[in-house]
């Protein structure tokens, strides 16, 4: 599983920047008269005092947008639901799935195709498991 660990958002910290605007992925266009600041807390955290950052280790999750050294947002606050892609915790060690609830059974879904040793994972009632919060954005490493 993948070795996540959680950095909390400071709330007295603001992550202003500027925003240039919109960029055409057509024509050029000059975009200095477009700039107005851009606060990437309040853009991609709904709930900052139950959000969390996590580096993804691992490649069990790149069909679901989600590469090595990508950061994920992740909400606490926000209720799980069926196909979510979450952080949860399971016997002692965190890893991001997606969530297939039904049944009344739970499975932890790997996202990527190409490599067949990523398995789904059926939570029992011998795991300790709990789904830690649902991510909300991912950041892309390019």
């Amino acid at each position: 599983m993948e070795k996540l660990v959680p950095h909390r958002i400071d709330n007295e910290a603001t992550y202003e920047s500027s925003l240039m605007g919109d960029v055409k992925a057509g024509f050029p266009s000059p975009a200095e008269d477009l700039r107005e600041k851009l606060d990437l807390v309040k853009l991609l955290v709904r709930h900052k005092a139950s959000t969390f950052f996590f580096r993804v280790s691992g490649v069990s999750m790149v069909d679901a947008a989600m590469d090595e050294g990508d950061i994920i947002i992740v909400d606490r606050a926000i209720d799980p639901y069926n196909n979510c892609k979450a952080v949860c915790y399971i016997d002692g060690e965190y890893t991001v799935k997606r969530v297939e609830m039904s049944g009344g059974k739970v499975h932890l879904m790997p996202a990527n195709e190409q490599n067949t040793a990523y398995k789904p994972i059926e939570v029992t009632a011998e795991n300790n498991f709990m789904i830690w919060g649902v991510v909300t954005y991912v950041i892309k490493k390019m």
